[in-house]
């Protein structure tokens, strides 16, 4: 094993301690996070992960008053004609149930489908959250479209660097600490969703932590780069 190998195992293998910490602390989070105000929010997994990861989020987020959903293809294999038109008809027919606009969380290669989404139907996208997502050569989100970069520094899988947006209206970077592969349960990480998704439609400011989780997050809270 490769010195690099042997970090990113070690970088990764914190997911589970992450998980548990999850479980420890998903009751006081839910408690503290700003309410949501029900609109729809889709949840899409990782490449070579299904809607079984993105559980512990969804449930979170379903606590907080917002209604969830996963992706529903079985196992992420990657780009292909079946799962964009797929996804495609599953914003469709969710702006179609709720009558409103669906905020979009995409972790890893989730979030690349996430900014082809909204990039390909802004009219139906309200919010984007990406966590962990190789974003360079990702489609381009429109810039009336909130996006937020959610990366860890410490990330095993995808390099940090290809993680973080450049400036722009509505775009942002914030750093979290912990694996790749934990970023769906990551504490840090459900604060920020819940901050992200709980602004007003037509409202933005750039993310701010509360100081009651400024011990899970990097000091400073937040890395960005933004233009309100």
């Amino acid at each position: 094993m490769s010195e690099s190998e042997r970090w990113q195992w070690a970088m990764e293998a914190r997911a589970a301690p992450e998980l548990a910490a999850f479980v420890a602390t998903v009751g006081p989070l839910a408690a503290t996070a700003p309410r949501g105000d029900g609109h729809p929010v889709l949840v899409l997994p990782g490449l070579g992960a299904g809607d079984a990861t993105t559980r512990p989020m969804r449930w979170f987020l379903d606590r907080l008053g917002y209604r969830t959903t996963g992706w529903g293809l079985g196992t992420n294999t990657g780009p292909s004609r079946r799962v964009s038109t797929a996804l495609g008809d599953l914003l469709a027919g969710l702006v179609a149930e709720h009558g409103r606009r669906v905020s979009i969380v995409g972790w890893s290669l989730g979030g690349v489908f996430a900014s082809g989404l909204a990039a390909h139907a802004p009219y139906r996208v309200r919010y984007v959250i990406t966590l962990g997502s190789p974003l360079r050569g990702a489609p381009v989100v429109p810039p009336t479209i909130p996006l937020t970069s959610i990366y860890s520094r410490t990330d095993g899988i995808v390099p940090w660097q290809a993680s973080r947006l450049a400036g722009g209206p509505r775009r942002e970077n914030v750093e979290v600490r912990g694996s790749h592969l934990g970023l769906g349960h990551n504490p840090a990480v459900l604060v920020v969703v819940a901050d992200r998704l709980a602004l007003g439609e037509h409202t933005w400011a750039p993310f701010r932590s509360p100081r009651w989780a400024r011990r899970w997050l990097p000091e400073p809270a937040t890395t960005r780069d933004m233009t309100p």
